[in-house]
């Protein structure tokens, strides 16, 4: 498969490869509970998924004592690792991930999760080989900056007009944009189509079999 617009492929890793949206919200209202703070709706919660973890818990709780933050931060890690272990990739995700290696591009994750628990998870989910380069929030700046994509662009010696970010959330698309890179938008994650779509992406998929087809084709 001749490579058409793009050398490097960078994926959101939650809610984008992995199915992990309903879980990460679910942990953030645990945790909320668990302090006795107000608990967010679903919708809040979804809407602060990958940005740094520190960042998400100041936007998805803005008004509360800046004391708490540190205790959400600890708490929600508490209920996510008693969960993580029962979480899957996407039906379909992994035969994307080896069929576009199999073709050369450079692959890269860009996320929001800490380096330890990405490295858990892709070891987990048994695609740690695919990829040739990761980028987490504890190591740069979060989401929407376009640190990520600098880097990996750089690490991997790539040109950032032929790199794509793929990915579930506004914070995703703006990366791309800001960074000078395209976005593709997957509507199966965190963030309503409407919001996805204002950050113009180069495509938007509704599946992940959406996604693999339009890769094949036009990538």
């Amino acid at each position: 498969m001749a490579r058409k617009q793009f050398d490097l492929i960078v994926f959101d890793w939650d809610g984008t490869l992995m199915d992990s949206t309903s879980t990460i919200v679910k942990c953030i209202q645990a945790a909320a509970k668990d302090l006795g703070l107000p608990i967010p709706y679903d919708d809040e919660a979804s809407h602060v998924i990958g940005l740094g973890l520190h960042e998400a818990m100041q936007e998805v709780m803005p008004n509360i004592d800046p004391v708490f933050y540190p205790r959400l931060v600890e708490r929600y890690r508490y209920h996510y690792r008693t969960k993580d272990h029962d979480l899957v990739l996407f039906d379909g995700v992994h035969e994307m991930l080896t069929e576009l290696s199999q073709n050369a591009y450079f692959l890269a994750v860009a996320t929001g999760k800490g380096r330890v628990g990405l490295n858990r998870a892709m070891n987990a989910a048994g695609v740690l080989s695919l990829f040739d380069a990761t980028r987490c929030a504890d190591e740069t700046f979060s989401k929407p900056h376009p640190a990520m994509l600098h880097e990996l662009s750089r690490e991997l010696g790539q040109d950032l007009k032929r790199t794509v970010m793929i990915g579930d959330t506004t914070h995703d698309l703006l990366m791309a944009n800001s960074a000078g890179a395209a976005g593709i938008a997957v509507q199966y994650g965190a963030h309503p189509v409407a919001q996805l779509d204002a950050c113009a992406p180069v495509y938007s998929a509704p599946t992940v079999a959406e996604l693999h087809q339009w890769l094949t084709e036009n990538a």
